[in-house]
């Protein structure tokens, strides 16, 4: 599926910086742009995690890694300063590391302090460490921000996962537009929304990956094509989710507001039998 990257950061010989990289869709994405030349850091808090993740990637002067918490503004800053020493300018930055089970909006403000600390935060840390330096330069650079599909649909359940990746969304959005405005289309930012995919974090669940869910490297390949066909909003399907159903639930998403409707109608039984028409539509 994927095509060949057109985008310039994405150069042999470039740097780029990966959080979460020691698993997952990080890694995924890691092997890809170490294959195709790229200078790869892999940061990750797994210290166990990430030795692994370097041995399996053969790693040589041009693939390092760094124990990095990114919800902690000091840790990322010292990741900066080791890939500075390392690589010099950085070219791409992929925001990536993300955490679950901070609970609904009644419950558990530690996990909530830990979820939004990892996945909002931990984005905030990495785009105002790192992008800077890429606007006052005059090279082409990348940012990657890991997404989901439930921080658009708000499944509930896990209230402050959503939260999170609701903000990330919100944070790419306006960071395009910065981008826009600064440099035009030498910094580009994108949204990774990945569906269903059999991560490290399901695996501690799952213990075998379930049909119907991606591999990291099939989220990997799509998000590379996505890039190369400058799409803002990388959207992943998955084994039982096609590009048009996530289309139409992400419409009576919108509806919601725009109709009245109650919070979250796609799972109110009162809203039930709208929903299927709508699907079925």
């Amino acid at each position: 599926m994927a095509t060949d990257p057109t985008h310039p950061a994405l150069a042999p010989g470039s740097a780029a910086v990966i959080t979460g990289g020691a698993s997952g869709i990080g890694l995924a994405t890691a092997r890809r742009l170490a294959r195709m030349g790229l200078r790869v850091c892999l940061a990750d808090r797994d210290e166990a995690a990430l030795e692994k993740a370097l041995a399996e990637m053969d790693p040589g002067p041009e693939v390092f890694g760094h124990p990095t918490d990114v919800s902690d503004a000091a840790s990322v800053n010292r990741l900066a300063e080791a890939v500075g020493a390392r690589f010099g300018a950085v070219s791409v930055v992929m925001n990536n590391a993300g955490t679950g089970g901070g609970g609904d909006a009644l419950s558990n403000p530690d996990g909530w302090q830990r979820v939004l600390g990892v996945n909002l935060m931990g984005v905030l840390h990495g785009v105002q460490r790192f992008v800077p330096a890429m606007v006052a330069s005059d090279a082409p650079g990348l940012v990657i921000n890991t997404g989901s599909k439930q921080g658009i649909t708000q499944p509930p359940g896990d209230t402050a996962y959503n939260v999170s990746k609701a903000g990330i969304k919100a944070l790419t959005e306006g960071l395009a537009h910065t981008l826009r405005e600064k440099t035009g289309e030498r910094v580009t930012a994108h949204l990774l929304i990945p569906g269903f995919t059999y991560t490290g974090m399901m695996a501690r669940r799952i213990p075998e990956k379930p049909p119907a869910a991606w591999t990291p490297d099939q989220v990997a390949e799509r998000l590379l094509d996505g890039i190369a066909r400058r799409e803002f909003y990388v959207l992943c399907a998955d084994n039982e989710t096609t590009r048009e159903h996530d289309e139409k639930r992400i419409l009576w998403a919108a509806g919601d507001l725009v109709e009245n409707r109650p919070a979250l109608s796609r799972w109110h039984p009162d809203w039930a039998d709208a929903f299927s028409d709508f699907m079925q539509a």
